[in-house]
């Protein structure tokens, strides 16, 4: 039995271990793209090296910049400023730098970083060859780390629209853009916009549409300090996804979740149409045939004095609830010319800290059971009721219906129109192309490593957990419960119970030990001297004595019938003589028996 338990008890422990390895392995175990396995990763000690080279486009872009040669090569600041704003703030003169990390920077590695706060800033660059909306998907990527936070900001990008008057110098707010995509945040509302303008096929007009909100905690990539990378895949179906860090967060139809929606209703409410004077839009009348009964009272009051109260013994009437204060004095400097006659302030009276109550007694108030309100006549169905009146529908006039809004104006420019009152945001690796293999190689060479050096230098799985912790104080709960339970079942099944080990001590003590025919006679005289001295009105109570020995045979027997079953370790030798030695004698045998039986 006790072997069994032990093999138990091991596999409780080694269960937990296992798990323990395997919730460890899930925590520090990154999954990375597969193009990530051609990177030179060193691990030495408790540090990572990692041999970084720029990357690289595998395939036909658009566009692509890594700043790692430490110029802004092709870009162009702005020159202009921005319209509708105080001229001490309306110029773009926020500035920019090339600079590595703050944090798990990865050596020969550098992004954009926007320096200045509560400024405009503006930056742009020219495609290396425009973008035609036709066949091919737009997919645009790139990486943002907000290093100290972000108060109130964005860091999206646009796409300026292709015209023969794009002069990049005079890029601002109101440059005609065909899509803005990237994170932006004030105050607690964290977003991540995706809009794209489109161009009303009648009037010319140009309208924005926005995707709708992810229906995901946007919170952790705005204050994590990590970098994030950002893509959007825009489909010649008219679909479109948007990720983070490789990961889905949200996609839609450009044709059915765009606010406003692409295409307008095919009617419209009519806006000369008026309600006619005499519309109904009364669902309930009151009934004019109803009359107030007769012991309807308007008159009673909503409450009334209780007439059951009774004032509390030792309410002191005469006392009054506050008075002067006695240890009061009147300032030095108080002229009563000026300030009036001085009056000490008010305390509450201590006489009545100890009372039920002081000053005139008030009989409480309650509800009055007559009270009814004032009458009105119940609420009938309107049978002249007509429903909500709405306006007639008409054909809209501005009807119009296009089934490929991916067909958008041509881009030639990305930009960077940004007001921030946090500085050091950092922009890295962007590229604009039509094949996701390209996009997910390029990250691969960039984001990846950033990713893999920010999970070696983080800290050990417990601080992490404490850090989840104070942020969600519910987990403390799991964390508790997850302890408790390996510790319980240990305790359960691994603690020796008390039970097994009386069983075990009375079997020990139930085994019948030998003795010779000497050491039974020894026994018996002893027996018979105790029994001796306390019997001396044995004569007087011999017919007590013959049913005490008629119930000692009988248990006697029992227990001998016991003692055989439960004594088979014992000789039949050694038996026999102990019952000879007993049946010597009827006296002393009859005590023998006797004092057997109370013994057991």
């Amino acid at each position: 039995m006790q072997f069994q338990w032990d093999w138990l008890c091991f596999s409780v422990l080694l269960f937990n271990a296992v798990s323990a390895e395997s919730q460890g392995s899930e925590v520090e175990v990154e999954d990375f793209d597969k193009n990530s396995e051609d990177a030179n990763v060193d691990k030495g000690g408790s540090s990572l090296e990692v041999v970084y080279k720029t990357p690289k486009p595998t395939g036909e872009v658009y566009f692509t910049e890594t700043f790692d040669d430490g110029i802004l090569s092709g870009w162009v600041l702005s020159q202009t400023k921005k319209e509708d704003t105080d001229d001490d703030i309306a110029k773009y003169d926020g500035r920019w730098e090339i600079e590595p990390l703050k944090e798990n920077m990865v050596p020969g590695d550098r992004g954009l970083v926007l320096k200045s706060v509560a400024k405009h800033h503006a930056i742009s660059a020219m495609l290396t060859q425009p973008f035609i909306f036709d066949s091919k998907p737009l997919i645009i990527q790139y990486e943002v780390n907000f290093q100290d936070g972000i108060d109130c900001g964005g860091a999206y990008v646009k796409l300026l629209s292709k015209s023969d008057d794009l002069n990049l110098e005079y890029f601002f707010d109101k440059t005609a853009y065909t899509i803005m995509f990237g994170p932006d945040k004030c105050g607690e509302d964290y977003k991540l916009h995706f809009i794209f303008r489109h161009k009303h096929p009648k009037t010319g007009d140009y309208e924005e549409k926005h995707a709708k909100r992810p229906d995901v905690d946007l919170k952790k990539f705005y204050t994590d300090k990590k970098t994030h990378l950002y893509t959007l895949v825009l489909k010649p179906d008219n679909t479109f996804e948007v990720s983070i860090d490789q990961t889905i967060v949200a996609k839609g139809s450009l044709l059915e979740d765009m606010v406003p929606p692409v295409n307008p209703p095919r009617e419209i409410e009519d806006p000369n149409d008026k309600k006619p004077e005499d519309w109904d839009e009364r669902a309930k009348i009151p009934d004019l045939t109803a009359v107030k009964p007769d012991d309807w009272n308007e008159d009673e009051p909503p409450n009334i004095e209780d007439p059951d109260a009774v004032k509390p013994e030792g309410w002191l009437d005469d006392a009054p609830e506050y008075i002067s204060d006695p240890n009061a004095k009147k300032p030095e400097d108080w002229d009563e010319e000026m300030d009036g006659e001085w009056e000490a302030p008010q305390i509450p009276n201590p006489n009545c800290e100890t009372a039920p109550g002081c000053g005139e007694w008030v009989r409480p108030m309650m509800n009055n059971p007559n009270y009814k309100g004032k009458w009105k006549p119940p609420m009938i169905d309107n049978p002249n009721y007509q429903g909500i009146w709405s306006p007639q529908k008409i054909p809209n006039p501005d009807y119009f219906e296009d089934p490929h809004p991916f067909q958008m104006t041509p881009v030639s420019a990305v930009g960077l129109e940004l007001w921030s009152m946090t500085s050091d945001i950092y922009f890295d690796n962007f590229i604009i192309c039509s094949e996701k293999e390209v996009a997910d190689r390029w990250a691969a060479d960039g984001w990846g490593l950033k990713k893999l050096v920010a999970s070696a230098n983080e800290p050990g799985m417990f601080s992490q957990l404490v850090t989840a912790a104070e942020e969600r104080p519910w987990l403390w709960i799991l964390y508790i419960l997850t302890l408790a339970l390996p510790v319980g079942l240990g305790v359960l099944f691994c603690w020796p119970s008390k039970k097994i080990d009386e069983d075990l001590e009375y079997k020990k003590t139930d085994i019948a030990k030998t003795k010779t025919k000497g050491e039974l006679e020894q026994d018996i005289q002893g027996q018979d001297e105790e029994l001796d001295g306390p019997n001396d009105n044995a004569e007087d109570d011999g017919g007590e004595d013959e049913d005490t020995e008629e119930e000692n045979e009988t248990a006697q027997g029992r227990h001998e019938e016991e003692g055989n079953k439960s004594n088979k370790s014992g000789s039949e030798d050694e038996m026999k003589e102990a019952d000879e030695s007993t049946g010597s004698g009827d006296g002393p045998a009859k005590s023998v028996r006797k004092r057997r039986v109370r013994k057991d």
